[in-house]
């Protein structure tokens, strides 16, 4: 017998929200760590706040929404509050029920700028990893370091001397306006650098001027760009630092250093690396620190490698060299299916903090996989 659609639909629902998502979702267990993490954040986020006044969001909601947009790969807040208005999914796990009413964009943004600092997703990031069933995933002795660029919110018309000054007329555009020097007292269009060349001593972007030049090889033009790096943990690719940097030249190797430092405990660890990182000064460096430098070779440097066969005869160079290849599958993710291949945000802090929670919601992904229990996995 054919049934007969209902078009009216019904007024109330009498099925939770929580008996709508299924018990298999991926979604589940990184709503778990995540609530985990963001409780004990408690003290932070007090510290952050006036005791008294008209209530905001909880700090607790702003997060888990960010969350979902670097999940998702959502594009822009108000594509967001547009998906919390309808999605179920979503508002189960921001912690919103299905009458609860969804904020202004402007609220939402304006709320959350108060959260977006780098220190606070260095804390972030750091009691997630130190959930008791993430602390067995991880290794205390090998890791990877890496970095990449980040393409910043700023154009090349953005771009003006340092000191103040005009740049020197353009030349000729075509034989129209003839050969040789070009007319004197004919001002350049913004964002015409024909015949000038560029670079961070004399030019910096007048929209943010934290984004300096800089190209990713001989065949890519130079951007308004930052630095991004992260150290993993080599036994699951788990990240358990990053950092982000203007875009200078050293600004690999220096982050690497840094962040090696910071690695608790006095045992002997490893690091690997590709071979920018196959420096004099960075191998010493880490070799100081009580870091092994597994750092692959760059013999067609001049002077050739400073990794030599104390390292390299060791079974252990080749397995954390193969290892460290993990890393790229990070900066992939962050930028294809996180929508972070251009930032729209501007500053190195501001930078930094979304550049951290992206990082958070690619350990969230992995460790929901790593976590799942075997009842998910048999269904």
């Amino acid at each position: 017998m054919r049934g007969q659609q209902e078009r009216s639909g019904s007024l109330f629902s009498y099925v939770s929200i929580e008996d709508r998502i299924p018990a298999s979702h991926p979604l589940r267990r990184i709503r778990q760590l995540a609530d985990q993490a963001l409780d004990r954040l408690n003290p932070t986020f007090c510290a952050l706040y006036a005791a008294e006044g008209r209530p905001s969001v909880p700090p607790e909601q702003l997060l888990l929404a960010s969350l979902l947009q670097a999940f998702y790969g959502i594009r822009s807040e108000r594509l967001l509050l547009e998906q919390l208005q309808y999605n179920l999914l979503f508002r189960w796990f921001v912690g919103l029920g299905p009458d609860d009413p969804i904020w202004h964009p402007t609220t939402f943004t304006k709320n959350r700028e108060r959260l977006l600092n780098e220190e606070l997703m260095e804390r972030f990031l750091n009691k997630v990893m130190a959930a008791p069933e993430v602390q067995p995933l991880l290794s205390d002795e090998h890791f990877s370091v890496d970095g990449t660029l980040l393409q910043a919110w700023a154009s090349h018309a953005s771009l003006e001397r340092i000191d103040g000054q005009d740049d020197p007329p353009p030349p000729p555009s075509g034989p129209g306006e003839g050969f040789g020097q070009p007319k004197a007292g004919k001002k350049r269009a913004k964002g015409d650098f024909r015949g000038i060349k560029l670079s961070n001593q004399t030019h910096r972007s007048t929209t943010d001027p934290d984004a300096l030049l800089a190209r990713k090889s001989n065949a890519h033009p130079a951007q308004p760009s930052y630095r991004g790096h992260v150290l993993m943990d080599n036994r699951h690719a788990l990240i358990v630092d990053c950092k982000v940097t203007q875009a200078v030249g050293t600004g690999e190797r220096d982050a690497a250093k840094a962040m090696a430092a910071e690695l608790p405990g006095a045992h002997k660890k490893t690091l690997g690396a590709d071979k920018n990182y196959d420096t004099k000064g960075m191998v010493a460096e880490l070799r100081r620190i009580g870091v092994t430098p597994h750092v692959a070779q760059n013999t067609a440097r001049p002077g050739g490698s400073a990794i030599d066969g104390r390292t390299t005869r060791h079974e252990g160079y080749a397995q954390s060299i193969n290892a460290r290849r993990g890393i790229e599958k990070v900066f992939g993710w962050i930028k294809q299916w996180g929508g972070l291949r251009q930032f729209k945000l501007r500053g190195t802090e501001k930078v930094a903090a979304v550049f951290g929670l992206h990082v958070i919601a690619y350990n969230l992904i992995r460790l929901g996989n790593l976590l799942r229990p075997a009842e998910m996995e048999a269904a």
